[in-house]
């Protein structure tokens, strides 16, 4: 029989002092967390829609509870192996905003839906026959919500028509799978800079998703939700009069590309949540090297940021980032030193580690385990 392998220690346990945190880990501050949650939260109800974190931000159950808590709906999934593991943790509702193909995937979905209200999303008939056959082979229920391509380029329908016909195929495997709405999430929106940017992006979303609600009404088809946004637009989606849930995922924990969008007038400053914590491992007159690299941080938007004065991150290899002095008065640094680096993409960077090390000033108030990471199918 294969060996079970030991769970990695955490890098903390609670009540001890941030000083006290080993190396390379990953921070949560929490009173920039909780402001972060509240105010999207607020913005979001007071507009009369729903909200509905994307988990794969975090990955992490404690969290998704704190967001139900705080009056979310339920929560998003980006992956079915996601999906069950916070239906273990006991999260009860779940949209899964991805397809998925292939039978076990299917047969697995069919057997989580027997346990949670789950929903998936579609853009293909084949999709919708695999979900339609395994719901009733489970004898289980299935809502579905067709994709619409709004500006993304990725997946989804490229026209009403495609919607309709696709409606109708749900339909045909009534009532093991339920039309549930509409999915019309415009990533590609969520980083663009300027706030006549991504209204100009939302605006033209809006009008693709719309055209499909009215083919589908002028059938006697009713979109009973339309669900999309993400941290960078939820206020556009919000206000629209035509979303009725939102799926801002970063908002919680906050990167340096987020922070580099010009702010919306009126909404709320995010404030950066999350932070790598490293060790000087090696000092030299011309650079230090700290003992977090390319598998503690993801790069693909950008380098980390060093939270010290005068020092900026000049390069990652596997294990190690090295940092160099940007002016001559930068900070003093000497081996054992400990730093804090604002990550580039918090999803994939959160991905990279097991733990999560939640601080009330500089104190650890809990652990949280990364309990999807690494659920990838």
């Amino acid at each position: 029989m294969p060996s079970n392998p030991p769970s990695p220690p955490a890098p903390a346990t609670p009540g001890a002092a941030l000083a006290d945190v080993d190396t390379p880990a990953l921070l949560i501050d929490l009173d920039a967390f909780e402001a972060n949650l509240a105010q999207v939260h607020a913005q979001a109800h007071a507009a009369g829609v729903r909200v509905r974190p994307h988990a794969k931000a975090h990955k992490s159950p404690d969290i998704a509870r704190r967001q139900l808590a705080a009056g979310a709906q339920g929560i998003c999934c980006q992956k079915l192996g996601e999906a069950e593991v916070f239906a273990g943790a006991g999260i009860d509702d779940i949209l899964v905003t991805n397809e998925i193909v292939g039978t076990s995937k299917a047969r697995r979905a069919a057997q989580l839906a027997s346990r949670i209200r789950l929903a998936l999303c579609v853009d293909h008939a084949l999709q919708v026959r695999q979900l339609g056959e395994a719901a009733q082979a489970e004898d289980s229920r299935l809502n579905v919500l067709i994709e619409v391509d709004v500006g993304q380029g990725r997946c989804g329908v490229e026209s009403p028509e495609q919607a309709l016909a696709l409606a109708r195929d749900i339909a045909s495997f009534a009532p093991a799978l339920r039309f549930a709405g509409l999915h019309a999430y415009h990533g590609g929106a969520q980083h663009l800079r300027t706030p006549a940017e991504r209204a100009a992006a939302i605006a033209a979303a809006c009008q693709r998703t719309r055209a499909v609600v009215a083919l589908l009404a002028a059938h006697g088809i009713a979109c009973e939700t339309v669900t999309g946004a993400g941290t960078g637009t939820y206020g556009l989606e919000a206000a629209s009069g035509l979303y009725t849930e939102v799926q801002p995922g970063s908002y919680v924990l906050m990167d340096t590309d987020y922070a580099a969008n010009q702010p919306e007038p009126h909404w709320p400053v995010l404030r950066h949540a999350l932070s790598g914590w490293c060790s000087v491992i090696s000092r030299r007159a011309s650079h230090a090297v700290l003992d977090g690299g390319l598998k503690a941080f993801a790069t693909d938007h950008g380098l980390p940021r060093v939270l010290l004065e005068g020092w900026r991150v000049d390069g990652l290899s596997d294990e190690h980032t090295v940092i160099v002095p940007t002016t001559a008065g930068a900070a003093p640094l000497a081996v054992g030193d400990k730093l804090r680096l604002l990550p580039g993409h918090c999803d994939p960077t959160v991905n990279l580690h097991d733990w999560l090390v939640a601080l009330r000033g500089e104190q650890v108030e809990a652990v949280w385990p990364v309990a999807a990471r690494g659920a990838l199918f």
